[in-house]
């Protein structure tokens, strides 16, 4: 569908409405073109912190430090001085009502180490939530020509913040944030103003002109809308409240919602607590827990399918097919081959994987896995960077790939081993964690 007035007259101009609950595209116009998110970059960023609060890598009260860079970023900002902090949870209040772009900055330093490593899990994790024409090169949405998306990612991206962070979700209504003597409002001005609208972000910049992406929950209803290229604040405005009302009651009451399948990055894959493997065999319970109720694809808004399948949902299938038992095979003399026995299968040498040591020691006794990716130099640099930055008990360890088959397709396990009892393997976990990994624990 199109829409006549703001799209003819604005060759800026890109908009989308999807409804929430069967992905259904109601309205489009130019919804796969390259546009630049301005600040609508933030949601990213939100994405980003609330998924660290999720995984426990940061609470809501850690202090942010300000560095010099962050701080001498350009409005719209708090102000903040070098060598500052701000909490978490201020930081989400700063980026939602003032999209403070100093806030930005921090946070990304915080999380990504610098803002370029970042932008780079930023785009990252884009594409495990198929936005696959966004890449971001900032935590911020200021100008870089290098910096695009798409109205259409825009929506998913809205629609996978309502969905995977519900709770957090309440912080996009927030209408008002008051940081030391000042009081910030915020610029999505149809807060309040428009029946139904509960967020999510407003961006600006002279290339990208005025964008606005609305997420209106109301009467059973619920849609994403998203305006980019406005001429101004108030015509954009304009066109997104004519949007809601043309397209709100079009959307369904009913629909299988979960549209954007929650995936995470091999490098932060989201593993079940640590802890030696259950005694029972039946995981029937924690894999109804796990799984998408009634999830479907819509063509006009296509889920994306994370193939292989990693983290939890790879694990519990197999450990509901078996307990892994580790052993040596074959073992050279400079380094060892290890395989994983399933049932009474053998498993030769051109099946297995060499281990990422020179060790000639075969792993025993308690082992923690970290992720399971189709890639085994992907396995064994996820190895590496873990090792490079947790350090500690890991630094210690040895890293090392076992090969295994799931439905046909083959997945490289990325494991520690060396560890001395169930202790320092609980606590080398706790350390992984912190940094930003899963971790899953068990005694071979």
């Amino acid at each position: 569908m199109t829409h006549t007035g703001q799209a003819t007259a604005n060759s800026k101009y890109a908009g989308i409405v999807v409804d929430a609950k069967t992905g259904k595209t109601l309205y489009s116009s130019s919804a796969d073109s390259y546009r630049y998110p301005a600040s609508l970059t933030k949601m990213m960023t939100l994405y980003l912190m609330f998924e660290a609060i999720e995984q426990g890598r940061i609470t809501k009260g850690t202090r942010i430090r300000v560095s010099s860079k962050a701080a001498a970023e350009p409005p719209s900002k708090l102000g903040l001085s070098a060598g500052s902090t701000i909490t978490a949870e201020q930081a989400i209040y700063a980026l939602v009502t003032k999209s403070a772009n100093d806030v930005s900055t921090a946070v990304a330093e915080h999380l990504g180490g610098s803002e370029a490593e970042f932008a780079r899990q930023m785009t990252q994790k884009a594409r495990s939530l198929g936005m696959t024409k966004t890449t971001f090169r900032n935590a911020h949405g200021l100008p870089n020509t290098a910096q695009k998306t798409t109205a259409r990612d825009m929506a998913r991206l809205g629609i996978a913040l309502r969905e995977h962070f519900p709770k957090e979700y309440k912080y996009f209504s927030t209408r008002s944030f008051r940081f030391g003597k000042a009081t910030y409002g915020n610029h999505n001005r149809l807060l309040g103003a428009v029946k139904g609208v509960d967020g999510i972000k407003t961006g600006y910049t002279r290339a990208s002109g005025f964008n606005l992406v609305s997420s209106v929950n109301t009467n059973g209803r619920q849609i994403v809308a998203v305006v980019m290229g406005g001429k101004t604040g108030a015509s954009r405005n304009a066109q997104m409240q004519k949007l809601i009302s043309q397209y709100l009651n079009k959307a369904s009451k009913r629909g299988p919602g979960n549209l954007v399948a929650k995936t995470t990055s091999p490098y932060y894959i989201a593993l079940p607590e640590i802890g030696p493997v259950p005694k029972a065999r039946d995981f029937s319970e924690l894999r109804v827990a796990l799984a998408y109720s009634n999830q479907q694809k819509v063509s006009e808004f296509p889920i994306p399918v994370a193939k292989p399948v990693i983290g939890k949902a790879a694990l519990i299938d197999q450990l509901n097919q078996q307990r892994a038992a580790v052993v040596p095979v074959g073992r050279p003399e400079t380094s060892v081959v290890v395989a994983e026995m399933q049932h009474d299968t053998t498993i030769g040498e051109g099946d297995v994987d060499e281990i990422v040591t020179s060790s000639t020691a075969a792993p025993s006794g308690w082992v923690v896995q970290i992720g399971a990716t189709p890639d085994r130099a992907e396995a064994e640099s996820m190895l590496q960077e873990a090792k490079s930055k947790t350090g500690g008990l890991i630094s210690n360890a040895r890293p090392f790939t076992v090969v295994t088959n799931q439905n046909g397709e083959q997945l490289h396990r990325a494991r520690f081993a060396g560890f001395d009892g169930k202790s320092e393997a609980w606590s080398a976990c706790n350390q992984l964690k912190k940094n930003g990994y899963g971790c899953w624990a068990t005694q071979q």
